[in-house]
């Protein structure tokens, strides 16, 4: 978590542990807990996602995932550009994808192969949109600049109670 997202950010993780300060180095939470296992349906969701991708882009290597990493964002969240470099040696050398699931309200996500802001794209996030990034791209640079309220789609909301905010579940192989 960075400095800026303390107060607008909740986070949990599923599978393995992630800690700002220790990274994936510590396999218990903070509080001597292990993480909840990943639920079965969000592995077979990652791993189809994988293979649709494949069929358009054939160097995208497969994973299993075994980290999903859940952040709720509220209003004015944000998560400053920066790389997943905190994977295995072994993974990031693959180029192992990292796998996003957006739920509820709309983001921008930018991203690109430099921090140089003036060389980023952006996409705007839906719920229910995937995102992939590995092979070539495992390493790109990338962030959600804005948080659009009031865009979940109304369903959603009435089924299952969701607050305004978004939550991605960020699936990858460590």
């Amino acid at each position: 978590m960075y400095k800026s997202d303390v107060d607008c950010r909740r986070q949990m993780c599923f599978g393995r542990n992630w800690e700002p300060e220790t990274r994936y180095k510590n396999r218990y939470m903070s509080n001597g807990m292990e993480p909840l296992p990943i639920p079965d349906e969000l592995i077979s969701l990652a791993e189809a996602a994988i293979q649709d991708a494949q069929i358009h882009l054939d160097e995208l290597p497969s994973m299993r995932p075994d980290t999903c990493l859940a952040n709720f964002y509220q209003s004015e969240g944000r998560l400053g550009l920066h790389q997943d470099n905190d994977e295995s040696p072994d993974s990031l050398e693959r180029g192992l994808p990292v796998v996003s699931i957006s739920i509820g309200d709309m983001a921008e996500f930018v991203y690109g192969h430099t921090p140089d802001k003036k060389e980023l794209k952006s996409v705007m996030l839906k719920s229910g949109d995937v995102l992939i990034f590995g092979g070539k791209s495992r390493l790109i640079y990338h962030g959600v600049t804005q948080i659009y309220l009031y865009t979940s789609p109304e369903p959603l909301i009435e089924e299952s109670g969701l607050r305004p905010g978004r939550l991605p579940l960020t699936l990858r192989q460590f």
